[in-house]
């Protein structure tokens, strides 16, 4: 036990009579490691971002909804065209017969989109739906707030349910509880605020095809007495008109093992009316799941076997100064041995020299790697609000790295394997060398 201590004192303090060379040496581990836990922490986080935007979709849910058919698209260019496409009514009634199993079957219906408040005005998107789209669509209200509500559909009474963009644009300072906007003309009465949707801006947004936060509820009876199906457009020199009964269906299965099956019952349904699925779109938000983890997990796979390119080059940084240091110290070699110390005693050495070389900069590595994962949250942030980026960026941009255990095992573990294995060969070289000739060596 004695004997090996010595030995790893001996190499131990070979590397401190050489500070900077050894520092260089282990300078291509420590980027290694730190690039690994780093890479790994962005596609991680990219990852939880991901899946968690597209499970706020609902991962039981599915989304059927209107779109408007290519040909319809490109008549745009006539002067006088009219167009009825996407859900009908008789689709809903079809899917609520074809899936008793099914926990909901929730219809919304897109009405008015211009919105004012006193002497403001934006252009927003408001929707006919029931009460049970705050649970399916997993929304939630803010203090005082309350939902659209049965007594509402029955009575058709010209209530709304605002999103929090629309209650930060025209109620910035006053409770907009009892507050009436105006949609197309039509007054409604604020009874509720939904609180922040995270999908603004984000994966979900471009799922949903819209941002979340500036939608406004209103009964589906009262949209289809108020608006009816027909919408008019008047521009200079040209007049357009679409029907549309129905925007979208929200179908809840009751597992997310019944998701798939009933999914493939709803495209049945709904392919009976529509050929082709050429006007109507269908989200299967589990479906997107379980792509969007295989793509990651691809994606992990590809930034750890680059990011394992810098251990690999590191090692080989290791075995050339190594070899560098078996020449540079041969007759230290030669006397080692004249005094007794077998060829174990010298590859141990070696070893000891490369193993320390190696996990020394495999930890610092790893505290290098966990800072700048650290870092990169405040750091972009604090860059896309710069003068000259701040409109170079669509949209929100963040990064939310997550730096995860087995990364830094991994690459810790690789990092010290890495320069073990390259300072074998040097380790050997230095240990076959013919004492007598050692000490001749100048």
């Amino acid at each position: 036990m004695g004997f090996l201590l010595e030995i790893i004192r001996l190499g131990l303090r070979n590397l401190l009579l050489h500070k900077l060379r050894s520092t260089l040496t282990s300078l291509g581990i420590i980027l290694g490691v730190a690039a690994v836990i780093v890479v790994v922490a962005v596609g991680e986080g990219n990852k939880i971002t991901a899946l968690r935007e597209v499970s706020a979709l609902g991962a039981t849910n599915i989304i059927v909804r209107s779109s408007k058919p290519p040909e319809a698209a490109n008549s745009g260019a006539a002067r006088t065209f009219f167009v009825a496409y996407g859900l009908l009514r008789q689709d809903l009634r079809r899917l609520q017969a074809a899936l008793p199993d099914a926990m909901a079957v929730v219809p919304l219906k897109a009405v008015g989109s211009d919105v004012s408040y006193e002497d403001q005005r934006i252009s927003s998107q408001v929707f006919g739906t029931t009460p049970a789209l705050l649970d399916v669509a997993r929304l939630h209200l803010e203090p005082r707030s309350r939902y659209l509500s049965a007594e509402d559909l029955i009575s058709r009474a010209p209530v709304c349910v605002i999103g929090s963009e629309i209650s930060k644009q025209f109620f910035r300072f006053r409770d907009p509880i009892g507050a009436t906007i105006k949609v197309d003309g039509t007054v409604f009465r604020v009874v509720g605020v939904l609180e922040p949707v995270g999908l603004a801006g984000g994966r979900g947004s471009a799922l949903v095809g819209r941002d979340l936060n500036k939608d406004i509820h209103i009964p589906i009876t009262t949209a289809e007495s108020q608006f009816g199906d027909m919408v008019m457009r008047r521009t200079s020199g040209s007049f357009s008109g679409e029907q549309v009964e129905l925007s979208e269906l929200y179908v809840v299965a009751p597992e997310t093992d019944d998701v798939v099956p009933i999914a493939e019952r709803v495209r049945r349904v709904i392919e009976s009316g529509h050929v082709a699925l050429t006007d109507v779109q269908i989200v299967v938000p589990w479906e997107l799941l379980e792509n969007a983890k295989r793509q990651m997990m691809v994606w992990n796979i590809m930034l750890v076997v680059v990011a394992g390119i810098s251990l690999l080059v590191g090692g080989i940084g290791i075995m050339n100064i190594m070899l560098a240091s078996v020449t540079e110290r041969t007759r230290e070699i030669g006397i080692r041995r004249a005094l007794g110390a077998t060829r174990r005693d010298i590859v141990l050495q070696f070893l000891v020299e490369t193993g320390a070389l190696s996990m020394i900069g495999g930890m610092l590595g790893i505290l290098l790697g966990v800072g700048i994962s650290w870092g990169l949250q405040p750091l972009v942030g604090a860059l896309v609000r710069l003068p000259f980026l701040a409109g170079a960026f669509e949209g929100r941009l963040t990064l939310e790295p997550s730096v995860t255990t087995w990364s830094i095992v991994v690459s810790f573990v690789v990092a010290a394997g890495v320069g073990l294995v390259f300072g074998i060969y040097p380790a050997i070289i230095a240990s076959r060398k013919d004492p007598i000739e050692a000490l001749r060596h100048d």
